[in-house]
């Protein structure tokens, strides 16, 4: 096990016992009246140890959302039913990152039958989309915010029907009160938050494209300021509405015919979204991707997320390597766990999208042979001078083109476990912070089209992750839940655009390996290479790396690393964990 020094060094932890009252109190006071629990539960964190409970425990990105979800747990319900209450706060308290007019991906673990089921809520491209809709007139790719800000990117949105199929399936209090916390708070007023700010002032330009959406963020003109109160009447009024019946009341009837119209007649930039494309939306069960790493199996969304299959790459190379024996301040260690996320992210720009509409070698890319013949590339003692796809099995033969799309870090991650031993992570989001900048009825629409590439074609090869209609855009969310003797261990998930992947696998070997406790692994500073460059965390111990890596041969950046990892342990007692770099908390009884 490793101390808690260097890079195991929690980056909220650097202020001494006594001083941690006054920033809880400030904290406090940001998000307005908290319960006792929340309030230790911000004490806890910012001492840099994870909180522990006994019988169940929710982790989500604000406070209000935590709380609204442990009133739930508190009162009986399931996991399934404090995600619906969680997810409804968050999109009022947190629009930035996710909402009613975006998507996610669950993951659940069910205690009674010991199965683990995925479902997929990620937005569809609609049915008169063309292979042109991110290309110019003259064939070239549209500039990526041409294409955010505006109807265009807007894809049929999931998370609505993800929030009732779950609870269809898994919940046991009534659907119709799992609503009230946010319809309250959306009425009677609640705390803007720094972060949600600093959203509003670092996107001004973009968020006043369009009057409503400029009207909310910027009453009077001036951009909503940490502290200020908001209500928002139209958010309660569409929750009055999906409460009383069901996620029906979104794709059909008013708000369906709100949605479409504001996407189609957005001005300088419209979309296609029609009323047949919110009628036929359906969440689809998807069956698990789950790869062993060390005597656990790690499972997760597979396509069209490109999650699980990229953290289970990782860890299954790394899996042939000692990470215990070299530690967290090696540069060896890095060298090997970057180098496996090159080659991973490699096969993930060649092979995977939407497996409905392209072939995928999905059991090829995390089979064993595989994964020893890519992990042998590891075994030098410099950087890889270069990185290509690899050549997995599969049924059906197909040449791809590689595909680069950007995909901007946003989104938000909710891990629950109840007090029947059920466990869920899932992750939801709009997409880029406040999605394509359009807003109905008190909720933002996302840009989720943008996740496909705006190429077609590349070098003669078709791409696979090219927009199709009724296709859903490759993601990069890796809701996991990873099972030791079939039973969840550990339940994890984050934000972050294509680098949630790394924060994903970075916290899992932290934990696995190097025995960091669930809030030390969420908080040490982030190392990530995606397609080569080695990204350091900034004013981290990362830093100290630096040269090191350099010497293997990697370029190196150092950046703002800004995870929302929520992670929750599981043994004979529940800890639980949430990331310093955001607002959120664990909160357990």
């Amino acid at each position: 096990m490793m101390c808690v020094a260097g890079l195991a060094q929690p980056l909220m932890a650097q202020q001494a016992a006594d001083a941690v009252s006054p920033e809880v109190a400030t904290l406090t006071s940001a998000f307005g009246a908290l319960s006792e629990a929340a309030q230790e539960a911000l004490a806890t964190k910012a001492a840099g140890t994870p909180v522990t409970a006994n019988d169940w425990m929710v982790a989500a990105a604000n406070p209000l959302a935590a709380e609204a979800g442990a009133r739930v747990l508190e009162n009986g319900g399931t996991a399934a039913d404090a995600m619906v209450t969680v997810q409804a706060v968050l999109g009022l308290v947190e629009p930035q990152s996710s909402g009613l007019g975006g998507g996610a991906f669950l993951v659940w673990y069910d205690a009674n039958s010991g199965e683990v089921t995925t479902l997929d809520g990620r937005e569809t491209a609609p049915l008169d989309v063309t292979p042109t809709l991110f290309q110019t007139k003259d064939g070239e790719p549209m500039g990526f915010w041409d294409a955010v800000v505006g109807g265009r990117s807007v894809g049929t949105p999931g998370t609505p029907k993800l929030m009732e199929e779950a609870h269809i399936r898994w919940g046991n209090a009534p659907w119709a009160s799992l609503f009230g916390e946010a319809i309250s708070l959306a009425d009677e007023g609640f705390i803007v938050s720094e972060r949600m700010a600093g959203s509003i002032a670092g996107g001004a330009e973009r968020l006043q494209t369009f009057k409503a959406t400029a009207d909310y963020f910027f009453p009077g003109g001036e951009a909503l300021a940490a502290g200020d109160v908001l209500t928002n009447a139209d958010y309660a009024n569409t929750l009055r509405l999906i409460a009383a019946h069901g996620a029906d009341a979104f794709y059909e009837g008013a708000i369906a015919d709100d949605i479409v119209a504001t996407v189609r007649t957005a001005a300088g930039n419209p979309g296609v979204l029609s009323a047949t494309d919110l009628e036929i939306y359906d969440v689809i069960e998807r069956p698990p991707v789950c790869v062993p790493y060390r005597s656990h199996e790690v499972c997760g969304m597979g396509p069209p997320s490109s999650g699980a299959l990229t953290v289970g790459q990782i860890l299954g190379m790394v899996d042939r390597y000692d990470m215990a024996a070299l530690g967290p301040d090696s540069a060896e260690a890095w060298r090997t766990i970057g180098d496996a996320s090159r080659l991973a992210f490699a096969d993930r720009g060649r092979y995977m999208a939407d497996s409905d509409f392209v072939p995928m070698p999905t059991e090829g890319l995390t089979a064993p042979a595989y994964l020893d013949e890519r992990a042998a590339l590891l075994a030098g003692e410099q950087a890889l001078a270069e990185v290509a796809p690899g050549r997995p099995e599969w049924d059906h033969a197909m040449l791809w083109a590689d595909d680069v799309s950007l995909e901007l870090p946003s989104t938000s991650h909710i891990s629950i476990v109840d007090r029947y031993g059920n466990a869920l992570s899932m992750t939801t989001t709009i997409e880029n912070g406040f999605g394509s900048r359009l807003m109905v009825r008190g909720f933002l629409l996302n840009n989720e089209l943008t996740d496909f590439s705006f190429h077609t074609h590349r070098n003669g090869f078709p791409i696979a992750n090219r927009v199709e209609p009724g296709k859903r855009p490759r993601s990069s969310m890796s809701p996991t839940i990873m099972l030791t003797d079939g039973e969840p261990s550990l339940v994890i998930g984050s934000p972050g655009g294509s680098r949630i992947i790394g924060y994903v696998a970075k916290t899992i070997i932290a934990h696995v390996d190097w025995g960091m406790d669930v809030q030390q692994s969420i908080a040490m500073p982030h190392l990530v290479n995606r397609f080569g460059p080695y990204d350091l965390e900034q004013d981290t111990d990362a830093t100290a790396l630096e040269g090191p890596l350099r010497d293997l041969g990697f370029e190196v950046n150092l950046r703002g690393l800004t995870s929302g990892l929520h992670a929750i342990a599981v043994g004979d007692v529940l800890t639980g964990g949430a990331d310093p770099r955001r607002e959120g908390i664990a909160m357990g009884q």
